[in-house]
């Protein structure tokens, strides 16, 4: 399996991606009781690892798995093949501008990726306007702590009416469902297993820009086992 990692910098992930298809994406390193980073590579189970690090040491790991250059400091050795947007406070202001300017080295003989993880609700207050710009490779959209637009118990249109109107509207290669891994792993969102691989999966899998599910965070997959159990269904084809 590849394995593709997102090396966060304060709210940009740098990227390292070689695959296109379906599968699990999952946050590590927002808690130290978590399994190493090496670990959770090695285990197979996701296709993403978004990393958020406190220092490049940790981010090392990495070079023994990737052949990409590593950069200059102040990412140390971590490596940089893309930035993800992953902006939830401020101003919306010249997102835009720099989606722009960063896609811009992909013509200097080096492709780099720009990916962004909007809340569900549509469009996104804060990358709306960076979303229209088709620049961005992969989505992960944040259907949790979003009562409008995610999962309700005996409620899932809510959550696939919004899908197929990002599905539909923003111009990115793939676009994930962003789940939480746990009840308490978020304020509301979360999916029983089973429900999502019976009603929410085989709905979202129609869409031809389906990339798979982004989890919430590795430290919760880990308390629920949520990953292996919807692993078979998010990466088969229907």
């Amino acid at each position: 399996m590849t394995i593709n990692f997102l090396l966060p910098s304060v709210l940009l992930l740098a990227l390292v991606q070689t695959s296109i298809a379906s599968g699990i994406a999952i946050y590590w390193g927002q808690n130290g009781n978590e399994a190493t980073l090496k670990d959770t590579c090695a285990s197979g189970r996701y296709t993403y690892v978004n990393l958020a690090l406190t220092n490049s040491e940790t981010a090392k790991h990495q070079k023994s798995i990737s052949p990409v250059t590593a950069t200059s400091p102040p990412l140390g050795n971590a490596i940089l093949d893309g930035i993800d947007f992953d902006i939830e406070l401020g101003s919306s202001l010249f997102y835009e501008d720099l989606a722009k300017y960063l896609k811009n080295y992909s013509k200097r003989g080096r492709t780099v990726y720009l990916t962004a993880g909007p809340q569900c609700p549509f469009p996104d207050r804060l990358l709306g306007t960076s979303l229209n710009t088709g620049l961005f490779d992969t989505v992960w959209i944040q259907f949790y702590d979003n009562p409008p637009c995610q999962f309700t118990p005996n409620n899932t249109d809510n959550l696939k009416n919004s899908w197929i109107r990002w599905t539909t509207s923003v111009n990115a290669r793939r676009i994930f469902l962003g789940l939480p891994a746990a009840p308490q792993a978020a304020g509301s969102g979360f999916i029983p297993a089973d429900v999502l691989t019976r009603e929410i999966l085989p709905v979202i899998k129609k869409s031809r820009k389906y990339g798979g599910v982004m989890l919430w965070s590795k430290f919760w997959d880990e308390q629920t086992g949520y990953s292996v159990s919807i692993q078979k269904s998010v990466t088969n084809c229907l």
